[in-house]
């Protein structure tokens, strides 16, 4: 692949590459006395952002995509005999569980023990863990396997009882987003798509604890209707492999891998610290040009207009995505989505920055556990979008309108008079509700911004209009449900995403690469920053 010189990079690659040569050496320095077992904690949730540690913490938190590296060379590596992680509560979203669950299995493939060890476990937790050669909690512990639930809350009856009414417009028979203001309980078609999105997540999880704990999809029902489980009783139901507390793993370590051990002690290797000196390493650089470079974007909460550094602001991101069109050092672009969706103008904005990378090279759309709404309408442009099964996404619809705070203003005695000119110049008062003008001009106005997120989708998806209405009108898929509909390019988390966009942009599976990651946070601790990471 062509590379343009680059002269001027070549004393900041030249320190880079003294800066790998001394974690070179310091690799040598600790895997010289044999493999070691890699210890994990996994963060509660585990962030889509690399976390900075403060005083009194161990250990910087590695993001999901880092864990995910330090996995996925982990398990090809001579120098790693096991690895031992340690869960502090739930990983997050049922995507991220996936993500993670799919590494770990294939490191127990490869066939290096992987023990999880947890105080307690939840639904999500032991999903995790069940991809594990060996599930281990104390005696005192338990398994609270649940399923799932969801549960929403409606206002209407309050506002009420308050004097606000909620004045609200939807496009799209199943977008249920304002259905918080407008009714008691969830509406048919809300509760038609929160079923088979809970079908979808349910059988998945059913078929991946049955799959990683050697039971049938039977017992493993029979156990979620349980619930829950003392220690014991998980471990006689083939829940858990051992009842065991901290100071008894490392007898299970060296017995797993008598290798990784040193007078009946395991040797322990932080993984934030594997991750600077292996999993991280991009090589050494040539120092006439530059190595080829992939971006990876994380973008998570939701969607707003403006600049900020709360969720996704469009004109902070704008300025991330814009530039990597013409950047030339730069193949290809990863944009990881966790979003519910927001404001529609910024998301079209958004929509237009990735499809113009798009127009010179692969930018791929890794859905994180919601992609939905905006979410999926700033995702409709890339070169091509993945998911989890268990991703919520869709949503494909627009709803608006406003609080009604006139009978309230009335109870509590506080008077409102107003001079207008203009039919409409109180469409956005929150003394009245629409005027019938008012109620047309925003039906109208919706209806457009729903058609504009069909032909966006439809453009990005190559399919008519009408394919894209019949599946969009509000509804929620699951990222399999997304996926039956045509609305994904394929099941996978942030490693096939990458993998995706390597191919796409003609690198070769073992080829050397510089992944940026942006927005950057500073990683405070760790070897990765004290030798030049």
């Amino acid at each position: 692949m062509n590379q343009l010189m680059d002269l001027g990079g070549s004393p900041r690659r030249a320190a880079a590459n003294l800066a790998r040569a001394a974690r070179l050496g310091v690799a040598r320095g600790m895997f010289g006395r044999g493999p070691v077992w890699l210890r994990l904690r996994l963060a509660s949730p585990v962030p889509e952002l690399a976390a900075p540690a403060w005083f009194g913490q161990r250990e910087p938190q590695l993001s999901l995509l880092d864990v995910l590296r330090v996995l996925d060379v982990a398990k090809d590596d001579p120098d790693v005999g096991g690895i031992a992680i340690r869960l502090l509560g739930p990983p997050g979203g049922a995507s991220r569980v996936e993500s993670l669950r799919r590494a770990i299995d294939a490191v127990r493939k490869a066939g290096k023990p992987v023990v999880v060890w947890s105080e307690s476990l939840t639904t999500q937790e032991l999903w995790l863990a069940s991809a594990a050669s060996h599930v281990v909690i104390p005696p005192s512990g338990s398994v609270h396997l649940l399923g799932f639930r969801f549960e929403g809350f409606f206002l209407r009856d309050l506002l009420q009882r308050l004097g606000v009414r909620a004045d609200v417009m939807r496009v799209g028979d199943f977008k249920s987003a304002g259905e918080i203001l407008t009714r008691s309980g969830y509406s048919e078609e809300a509760r038609a798509q929160l079923e088979t999105l809970a079908d979808d997540l349910f059988d998945t999880l059913v078929r991946d604890v049955a799959t990683g704990r050697g039971l049938s999809e039977d017992q493993v029902r029979g156990h979620v209707d349980r619930g829950l489980l003392t220690a014991s009783r998980a471990r006689e139901a083939g829940l858990i492999d051992a009842c065991l507390y901290p100071d008894e793993l490392e007898q299970l370590l060296c017995e797993l891998a008598p290798a990784a051990c040193k007078d009946e002690k395991p040797r322990l290797l932080d993984a934030s610290v594997y991750f600077g000196l292996r999993a991280a390493d991009p090589g050494f650089q040539p120092l006439l040009r530059g190595a080829p470079r992939l971006v990876y974007i994380a973008a998570r909460g939701g969607i707003s207009r403006g600049q900020g550094l709360r969720g996704i602001a469009a004109d902070t991101y704008r300025r991330l995505l814009e530039p990597l069109a013409e950047r030339e050092d730069v193949l290809g672009v990863v944009l990881r989505v966790d979003s519910p969706g927001g404001e529609g103008v910024a998301s079209d904005l958004l929509c237009r920055a990735v499809a113009r990378i798009a127009k010179q090279k692969p930018i791929v759309v890794s859905m994180g556990d919601t992609a939905a709404s905006g979410g999926y309408f700033l995702a409709a442009s890339a070169t091509a979008i993945l998911a989890e099964a268990t991703t919520v996404t869709g949503s494909i619809g627009v709803v608006g309108g406003k609080l009604d705070f006139s009978e309230l203003y009335e109870r509590v005695g506080i008077g409102r008079d107003a001079v207008e000119r203009g039919a409409q110049a109180g469409l956005h008062s929150e003394a009245r509700s629409f005027t019938p003008s008012e109620r047309s001009a925003l039906r109208d106005e919706l209806g457009a911004l729903y058609e504009l997120f069909l032909e966006r989708v439809a453009e990005g998806r190559g399919r008519s209009r009408d394919e894209i209405h019949a599946v969009a009108q509000g509804r929620v898929w699951s990222g399999a449900g997304a996926a039956r509909h045509g609305l994904l390019d394929g099941l996978g988390g942030p490693l096939e995403a990458l993998r995706e966009v390597r191919d796409r942009a003609g690198l070769g599976a073992g080829e050397r690469l510089v992944l940026e990651e942006r927005p950057r946070l500073p990683r405070l601790g760790g070897l990765w920053e004290m030798i030049g990471g």
